[in-house]
C-alpha cells in the first residue's frame, strides 16, 4: 500500500476502506464518486452550489506542518476527487447504519423527531459530528459522561449553514444540543427518550450513550494512509499537476502545453464552481496547495502575511488564537473584527475548503462581490502576483484595477499591515467592519459590506479625526471602493453633528450602484447607515441636547458602544436559539395512537439509508436526462443546434414533441382540469418551456449538453406575451372556474356598506409567488419492462395521475405503466403535478431508445420550471364601524395562473375559505384566474389560504391604522361568533362544541403574556431610537377536505403485517399514523397486543398497479384518510379473527398473535383486506383553529429583523402523533416566514426565474427563526365525524407566519411614529402598506431610506434652538 501511495496513484479512504484509482476524469466531484461508485449514498445532491448542505462529508487530512490529522466538514458536490489524494472520507451511513448499529447523533436527531423528509439529515449529521469531533480534540475541560467539550452555542451554529425545508430546525438544534456540556435539560423540546417529570439525571441516562473515544468502528484517517501522506499525484498518470515550489508553478504554466492553447484550471478548494458553473472541460489542472509560499500564514511585526492557498476557515482560526505574543492593540483589533466578519461568509463546509486567494482571484476578474476584497482594501492590504514577467507587488486597490488576471497569473500571497502605533496615548486606532445581507450568518452574499479604518485622538471636548480610510464592497459595482472624497473631507476635522452630516451627504454621492443593481436605493442607504454608526458616538452631540432627550425619547444609544480599548464594537456575537417550549397533550383512548411515537425510519434517514429515487442503483445501459427549455416568453422554435454540426460528447439522442408515438398525445401532466403539455411544439409559450429532451450517458453530460444548446427563435407574426394580470384582463385571456368550484358570497354588500360610518375604497395590493425549494429537485427513473410495459420510479405525491400522464403520452393502456414510490424528498405540493412532467419525459426517451433513462433536475433548472405558489393582485373596499367592527368587503381578485389550468381553478375557492376566518358582515367578490405566459403555478403548502389569510390581515391592519386604534382590537371586533361562523362556513363550522378558537386567542394571550410585553413593548420602543419591536396576534381557521382513498393490509404467517395506503410519505410522517393505527385497528381483538403489533407492522411504498385510485397526497388530510382507510381494513380483519380467536381460547384457555394467524392460515382465512375509504359529503369539509403571538425587533439602520419570539396554540383535535403533529406545526410556521419575511420570487422581463439558485433565492435557515419558539398541540376533545377525532396539521399553521409580517409592521409604526413626533415625517405614520416578503430593503424603506438624515436634522434643529 505504502509502495502504491508513493507511485503516485490516487489512494483515499471512504469510512474506513481503501480506495485506489488508477485513472479518473479530473473534473469528477467526491459526490459523483460516492454516489456512482460506492454503496454510500448518504451524501446527496441538493443544490450543486455548495449552498445547502445535503452533501456534506467529513474530510481527514494530514497536516505535515502540525504533524496531525485534521477532520473538517466539505461540500462533496463541490470537491474534486483528485485533491483526495491520501485522505480519509467519512459520510453519514459511514458514522453509523442498521447493519453495524447507528450513532448517537442519527439516535438523537431521530428521537428529537429532527426528520421529516430526511433528505437534508445525513448532511447536517455530518456538519455536526465536524464540529463535535474537533471540539473533543480541544484542550478543553473534560465534560461529564454521556457530553462533549461542544458549548450549546456551538452546537446550534454548527447547523447554521444547512439548509431544510420541512423541520423548522427547532428540534435539529436541540438534538445538537444534547451533546452540550453546558445544555440546560429542562430547555429541550419534545423527545422520545424521557417522560417530562424525569429528573435531569433520569434524563441524561436515557440519551443513547455518546463516548468519543469510541465515536466510530474506523479511523476517519485510516493507518495505511499514515504511509505517506504527503504523496503527489503522478502527472503522467493523471492530467493533475502538483507543484512543490513556485519556480515549478512558473514552469508548469510556461511549459509548452501551455503555450498550445492547453486550458488550465488552477485548484484550491474548487468552490468556485458553486457560483460559476462550468461547462467547460480542461486539459490539465494545477493543485496549488503544496506550495509552501500559498501555504504560508503568520503575523510579524510588520503584519499579517497570508498565502493565496490558506483556506478562508484556517484564516479566521489563525485570526482566533489567544497566544500571540507581543501583538499589538491594533494587531488584536484587527484580528479579532476580521475573524468575526469572516465567520459570516459562506457556510463552515464551504469555509474549510474555499481558499482565500481564489476569493480574491474571482473578485478581481469576475466581479464576485466578495467580502473580503472589502476586509483587504480597508486595510491597505498588498497583494504579490506572479505574471508571465516575474512578480508584481500591488496595493490592493492597485489589484483590483489591474488588468483581469490570464491564465499564467497566480495570486501568491498577500499581507495585511499593521499600523506603527504613536506614542500619544490619546490616540486610537478604530476599525470595525459591517454587512446587510438576507440572512445574519452564513451563505447570503451581503447586500452591502464595509471596513472602516480611522486614526482619532481626544481634542478638547472632541474626537480628531487623523487619518480615514472607508471601503465599500458588494452595492453593485465591479469592486469594492475606497470613498476618497470623504476620506480627504474627514481628515484633520474634529467630529460633530455638521461634519457628520456633510460626511454622509458626500457619501452618499460617491458610493452609488450602477444601473441594473437590485434595491439600489437601500444599498446607497447602507453605505449612509454603516458610515454614521462607525462615526456617530465620537460627535459632540451629547453635552449638546439637555440630559440627551427628545420627546422623551434618548438619542444617543445602542447605535455603537464604546469600550476601553477606544474603538467601536459591534456589540454582542449573533446568537440564535435561546429558548423553546413544546407542550403536547397525548391521549390513551386509542392506543397506540394518540402517542408522541418517533417517526419510522428516522434513524435510517439520519444515516442515509433511506433510499430515495435517485439512490436506486442505475440500471445496465442507462441513460440520463435534461431538459432544454425557452428562454423566451412566446415565440417560435426553428430549431436547437449546439455551435457545431455534431452532438457533444456523450449524447445519445434528443427528444422532442415529434418523437411521441402515434396514438401517444402530447401530454405531461393530468388533473382534473386539463393537462399540461410535455412538449413545446412550433412554439414555446412561455420562459421555461420545455423544447427538447437531451438525453446522454451520464447526468453531468446531460446537462452540459442542455446548457450549450443554442435554440434558434422566430418572433415574426407573433402577439406579444402577456406576462400580467392586467395584460390579461385588458386581453380576456381567462381560464373558467368551475361553478362548483367557484365560492358563494355572503350576505348584501351594498347594506353593509350603508351601514358603515367609514369606507375605504380600491385599496390595492400584490403578492408574489413562493418556490418550493424541496430538498430533492424533481427525478424519476424509468425502465423499459416486457410487452410494451415501463416501470417508473417517481418522487411523487400522485403517482395515480403520473402513471396515467405516461399511458397517455405513449398511447398505452394504464395497466402497462407501473409507478413506484416509496418516499418523497419534501414535496409541499411541488411534487404532485409537475413530478408527472418529469417522469413522462424519461418514459418517453426510455421506450424510445428501449434503455433506462433517468433525470435528477439540477437546481436552476428545477427553479426554473417549478411555477410555485400563485401571484395576486387584490383591489378591496371596505366598510366598517368607528369601533372597528366591519359590515361590508368586497374583493377584486385577479390570480396569475400561468400558461395552463394545473389547479388554478380551486385558487379562488381556497383564498375566500381563509379569508372568511373574520366575520366581513357581508362578503362580496369577483375572481378571475388569469392565463399568462409563464410558468404554470400550481399547488403550493397552502394554496390560495395563504394569501386569503394574509390579506384578511392586511385589511383589518388598513382599518386599524385610519381609525387610530389598537390592530388587536380591531381583530377581536371581527372574531365569528358561532352564528357567525355557520353564515360564513355553513356546515363545515361543525357543532358549537368544535369551535375553539375564541378559547384558543383567550389561552393564548395567557400563556404568551400578551397584553403585558404588549405594554412593555411601548416602553422599549419610547426609549430606543435605532431598535424598535411590535408584537402582534393572528388567528387561524382553515378549511381542511378530506378525499377518498384506498388502503390494503395483509398479514403474513409469522404474524408480521404489510400495510399499503394511498398516501405517500413526503415527510408529513403519514407511515408512521399509518402504523399506530394499524397496531391500533389490530388489537381490537385484543387490546394487550397493540405494543407487540406496533412493532410488526411495515408500510410498504405505493405501487399504482398494486392498490389503485391512490389519489393525490396534497390538503393535509391524507394522512388521516389513509389511517381510516386502514382502520377499516383492520375492522374486516379482526370481524374475521374474531371468531377463531373465541374457539382457540374455548380450547387452550389463551391464545397469543402468532399462533392466531398460524391457526387462520391454517384455515384458510383471508389475512388480507382492502379498503376505500370514501368521506361522507356532509363530514368532509371541517375547520382548523389555531393563532399565533410573534414579537420581532428591526434594526432601523439595516432593516434587518429579528424574530425575538413566537408563541402558537393549534388545535389538532385528538392528535394521531403529537410529536409529528408539532413537526408539522413547526416546519410550515417557518416556511411561512419565508413566504412572509425572506423569499424574493424575481423574473426577468420575459418572465423568466432570475432567483434560480441558493446564492440569490434565500429559505429560512436556523438564525432566522423565532428566538424562542413555543408551541402548544392542544387535544379538544371529541369531534364525531373525524377520524378518531384527530384534525389536519400540515398546511394550517403555515398562515400563522402572517404574525410575524404584523408585528414587523407594528415595529415601523413605531419607528414612522419617531419620525412623526421629529415633525420628519409628510405622510401617515399609521397608513402604509408592507411588502411580501418583508425583507431587509424593503423594511428600511418603511422606515425611511433617509432616517438618519432626518434624525441628525433633528439634532441640528434642537441646536439652533
Amino acid at each position: 500500500m505504502e509502495e502504491t501511495l508513493k507511485n503516485g496513484i490516487l489512494v483515499f479512504a471512504v469510512n474506513g476502506k481503501r480506495y485506489e484509482l488508477p485513472s479518473v476524469d479530473p473534473s469528477t466531484t467526491l459526490l459523483q464518486f460516492l454516489r456512482t461508485e460506492t454503496c454510500f449514498k448518504s451524501p446527496k445532491l441538493g443544490c450543486g452550489e455548495g449552498g445547502c448542505g445535503a452533501c456534506v462529508v467529513l474530510l481527514s487530512k494530514y497536516d505535515p506542518q502540525l504533524k496531525r490529522v485534521e477532520d473538517f466538514s466539505v461540500s462533496s458536490c463541490l470537491t474534486l476527487l483528485c485533491s483526495l489524494n491520501g485522505c480519509g472520507i467519512t459520510t453519514s451511513d459511514g458514522l453509523g447504519n442498521n447493519k453495524d448499529g447507528f450513532h448517537s447523533i442519527h439516535e438523537r436527531f431521530a428521537g428529537f423527531h429532527a426528520s421529516q423528509c430526511g433528505y437534508c439529515t445525513p448532511g447536517m449529521c455530518m456538519s455536526f459530528f465536524s464540529a463535535l469531533i474537533n471540539a473533543d480534540k480541544a484542550n478543553h475541560t473534560d465534560p461529564s459522561a454521556g457530553f462533549s467539550k461542544l458549548t450549546a452555542a456551538e452546537a446550534e451554529k454548527s447547523i447554521a449553514g444547512n439548509l431544510c425545508r420541512c423541520t423548522g430546525y427547532r428540534p435539529i438544534a436541540d438534538a445538537c444540543k444534547t451533546f452540550a456540556a453546558d445544555v440546560d435539560i429542562e430547555d429541550l423540546g419534545l423527545n422520545s427518550f424521557w417522560k417530562k417529570e424525569d429528573s435531569r439525571d433520569v434524563k441524561v441516562s436515557k440519551l443513547p450513550p455518546y463516548d468519543p473515544s469510541k465515536n466510530l468502528n474506523f479511523s476517519t484517517f485510516p493507518r495505511f494512509l499514515k504511509s505517506e501522506p504527503a504523496a503527489y499525484l503522478d502527472s503522467r498518470k493523471y492530467p493533475w499537476d502538483t507543484p512543490a515550489s513556485v519556480d515549478e508553478l512558473r514552469s508548469l504554466l510556461q511549459s509548452n502545453l501551455a503555450e498550445n492553447g492547453a486550458r488550465i484550471k488552477l485548484v484550491v478548494g474548487n468552490t468556485g464552481t458553486g457560483y460559476y458553473k462550468e461547462t467547460q472541460r480542461y486539459d490539465r489542472y494545477i493543485d496549488l496547495r503544496y506550495i509552501p509560499e500559498l501555504s504560508i500564514i503568520r503575523f510579524n511585526h510588520i503584519g499579517i502575511e497570508v498565502g493565496a492557498a490558506v483556506t478562508i476557515s484556517k484564516l479566521i482560526s489563525f485570526l482566533k488564537e489567544e497566544n500571540k505574543i507581543n501583538l499589538s492593540s491594533y494587531g488584536k483589533l484587527v484580528s479579532q473584527k476580521l475573524a468575526q466578519h469572516m465567520e459570516k461568509i459562506a457556510s463552515p463546509f464551504v469555509r474549510n475548503s474555499a481558499s482565500v486567494g481564489g476569493n480574491l482571484v474571482m473578485a478581481q476578474k469576475n466581479s464576485f462581490p466578495s467580502d473580503i476584497a472589502t476586509l483587504f482594501l480597508g486595510l491597505d492590504a498588498t497583494i504579490c502576483v506572479m505574471t508571465s514577467q516575474g512578480h508584481e507587488k500591488l496595493t490592493f486597490e492597485e489589484f483590483l484595477a489591474r488588468p483581469l488576471l490570464d491564465s499564467r497569473s497566480v495570486l501568491l500571497t498577500l499581507l495585511i499591515p499593521f499600523k506603527k502605533e504613536g506614542s500619544s496615548t490619546c490616540s486610537k486606532f478604530l476599525f470595525e467592519t459591517y454587512r446587510a445581507s438576507p440572512r445574519p450568518l452564513g451563505n447570503a452574499l451581503a447586500y452591502v459590506h464595509a471596513a472602516f479604518l480611522a486614526d482619532v485622538s481626544s481634542h478638547g471636548n472632541g474626537i480628531l479625526i487623523n487619518d480615514i480610510q472607508l471601503a465599500f464592497g458588494g452595492y453593485g459595482t465591479k469592486h469594492p471602493t475606497r470613498a476618497k472624497q470623504v476620506e480627504e473631507y474627514l481628515t484633520g476635522k474634529i467630529l460633530s453633528i455638521n461634519v457628520l452630516s456633510e460626511a454622509l451627504k458626500l457619501v452618499k454621492q460617491a458610493v452609488v450602484p450602477e444601473d441594473g443593481t437590485t434595491h439600489p436605493d437601500y444599498r446607497s442607504s447602507m453605505v449612509v447607515s454603516f458610515l454614521f454608526k462607525f462615526l456617530f458616538c465620537f460627535t459632540n452631540v451629547g453635552p449638546m441636547i439637555s440630559g440627551g432627550l427628545l420627546n422623551g425619547i434618548t438619542l444617543v444609544e445602542e447605535v455603537s458602544e464604546s469600550n476601553k480599548d477606544g474603538y467601536i464594537s459591534e456589540g454582542k456575537p449573533h446568537t440564535l436559539l435561546s429558548s423553546a417550549k413544546q407542550v403536547v397533550e397525548s391521549s390513551k383512548e386509542y392506543h397506540p395512537v394518540g402517542e408522541p411515537m418517533k417517526k419510522i425510519g428516522a434513524s435510517m434517514q439520519a444515516s442515509g439509508e433511506a433510499v430515495y429515487v435517485d439512490d436506486i442503483p442505475s440500471p445496465p445501459n442507462c441513460l440520463y436526462g435534461a431538459f432544454i427549455y425557452s428562454t423566451r416568453p412566446l415565440a417560435g422554435v426553428k430549431g436547437i443546434h449546439f455551435g457545431s454540426n455534431s452532438l457533444p460528447d456523450g449524447v445519445a439522442a434528443i427528444i422532442t414533441f415529434k418523437d411521441i408515438p402515434s396514438g401517444g398525445a402530447n401530454v405531461g401532466s393530468k388533473t382534473i382540469f386539463a393537462p399540461e403539455p410535455l412538449f413545446a411544439d412550433d412554439l414555446a409559450r412561455y420562459a421555461g418551456d420545455r423544447i427538447a429532451f437531451v438525453v446522454a450517458d451520464s447526468q453531468r453530460s446531460a446537462d452540459v449538453a442542455a446548457s450549450m444548446a443554442i435554440v434558434e427563435y422566430d418572433t415574426e407574426n407573433i402577439d406579444s406575451p402577456i406576462l400580467t394580470v392586467e395584460e390579461a384582463v385588458q386581453r380576456s385571456s381567462f381560464f373558467q372556474v368551475p361553478p362548483f368550484f367557484y365560492p358563494k358570497q355572503v350576505g348584501d354588500f351594498s347594506k353593509g356598506m350603508t351601514e358603515a360610518d367609514h369606507k375605504i375604497l380600491s385599496a390595492e395590493t400584490r403578492l408574489g409567488s413562493q418556490y418550493y425549494f424541496y430538498m430533492e429537485t424533481q427525478t424519476a427513473l424509468a425502465v423499459p419492462d416486457e410487452d410494451n410495459c415501463m416501470v417508473v420510479y417517481a418522487s411523487s405525491q400522485c403517482p395515480e395521475y403520473t402513471g396515467s400522464a405516461i399511458a397517455s403520452c405513449l398511447g398505452v393502456p394504464e395497466h402497462n405503466i407501473r409507478v413506484v414510490t416509496r418516499r418523497v424528498g419534501g414535496g409541499f405540493g411541488g411534487k404532485a403535478v409537475k413530478a408527472m412532467i418529469v417522469s413522462t419525459a424519461c418514459a418517453l426517451a426510455a421506450l424510445k431508445l428501449q434503455r433506462p433513462v433517468r433525470m435528477y433536475l439540477n437546481r436552476k433548472t428545477d427553479m426554473i420550471m417549478a411555477g410555485g405558489r400563485h401571484p395576486m393582485k387584490i383591489t378591496y373596499s371596505v366598510g366598517f364601524k368607528s369601533n372597528g367592527k366591519i359590515t361590508a368587503l368586497h374583493l377584486d381578485l385577479l390570480v396569475n395562473a400561468g400558461i395552463t389550468e394545473d389547479i388554478s381553478p380551486v385558487i379562488p375557492s381556497n383564498f375566500i375559505g381563509a379569508l372568511k376566518k373574520y366575520d366581513w358582515g357581508a362578503l362580496s367578490f369577483d375572481v378571475k384566474v388569469c392565463k399568462t405566459n409563464l410558468t404554470s403555478k400550481s399547488a403550493m403548502r397552502g394554496p390560495g389560504e395563504v394569501q386569503g389569510s394574509y390579506i384578511a390581515e392586511a385589511i383589518m391592519e388598513h382599518v386599524a391604522s385610519v381609525l387610530y386604534l389598537e390592530v388587536d382590537s380591531v381583530r377581536n371586533q371581527n372574531v365569528h361568533t358561532f352564528e357567525s361562523l355557520k353564515l360564513f362556513y355553513e356546515d363545515c363550522a361543525g357543532d358549537i362544541g368544535d369551535y375553539t378558537l375564541p378559547g384558543i386567542i383567550d389561552k393564548l394571550a395567557t400563556s404568551s403574556n400578551f397584553v403585558q410585553r404588549t405594554e412593555m413593548i411601548e416602553q422599549y420602543n419610547q426609549k430606543n431610537i435605532w431598535k424598535k419591536r411590535g408584537i402582534s396576534r393572528v388567528p387561524l381557521v382553515y378549511e381542511s377536505v378530506q378525499r377518498p382513498t384506498p388502503g390494503k393490509v395483509s398479514i403474513l404467517s409469522d404474524g408480521s403485517v404489510v400495510v399499503e395506503v394511498g398516501g405517500i410519505e413526503i415527510g408529513q410522517g403519514l407511515w408512521t399514523k399509518v402504523k399506530q393505527m394499524t397496531a391500533y385497528g389490530l388489537s381490537l381483538i385484543e387490546s394487550s397486543w397493540s405494543e407487540e403489533l406496533v412493532e410488526k407492522v411495515r408500510v410498504i411504498q405505493a405501487d399504482t398497479l398494486s392498490l389503485v385510485q391512490g389519489g393525490f397526497t396534497a390538503g393535509s388530510t391524507t394522512s388521516e384518510s389513509s389511517c381510516e382507510a386502514v382502520r377499516l381494513c383492520c375492522k374486516i380483519l379482526v370481524e374475521r379473527l374474531t371468531p377463531l380467536k373465541k374457539n382457540l381460547q374455548e380450547q387452550n384457555g389463551s391464545v397469543d398473535w402468532t399462533t392466531l394467524i398460524y391457526q387462520a392460515k391454517f384455515q384458510a382465512i383471508n389475512l388480507s383486506a382492502n379498503s376505500y375509504y370514501v368521506p361522507e359529503f356532509s363530514s368532509m369539509k371541517y375547520l382548523n383553529y389555531g393563532a399565533a403571538v410573534s414579537e420581532v425587533e428591526i434594526d432601523i439602520l439595516t432593516g434587518e429583523t429579528k424574530i425575538l419570539q413566537t408563541d402558537i396554540i393549534y388545535d389538532c383535535g385528538q392528535s394521531l402523533n403529537p410529536a409529528v403533529d408539532m413537526g408539522q406545526i413547526e416546519g410550515a410556521f417557518v416556511q411561512g416566514i419565508g413566504f412572509f419575511m425572506l423569499e424574493e420570487y424575481l423574473t426577468n422581463t420575459d418572465g423568466l426565474v432570475v432567483t434560480d439558485s441558493t446564492w440569490t433565492y434565500k429559505i429560512p435557515t436556523i438564525d432566522t427563526i423565532p428566538k424562542s419558539f413555543n408551541v402548544q398541540v392542544l387535544n379538544s376533545g371529541h369531534h364525531e365525524k373525524r377520524v378518531l377525532s384527530s384534525k389536519a396539521s400540515g398546511e394550517p399553521p403555515l398562515l400563522l407566519a402572517s404574525s410575524v409580517h404584523c408585528a414587523t409592521r407594528a415595529a415601523i409604526k413605531a419607528a414612522r411614529k419617531q419620525l412623526k413626533l421629529w415633525g420628519k415625517l409628510d405622510e401617515s405614520d399609521t397608513d402604509f402598506y408592507l411588502d411580501v416578503p418583508a425583507t431587509l430593503p424593503v423594511v428600511k424603506t418603511q422606515c425611511g431610506l433617509n432616517y438618519v438624515e432626518k434624525y441628525l436634522e433633528t439634532l441640528l434643529d434642537l441646536k439652533s434652538s
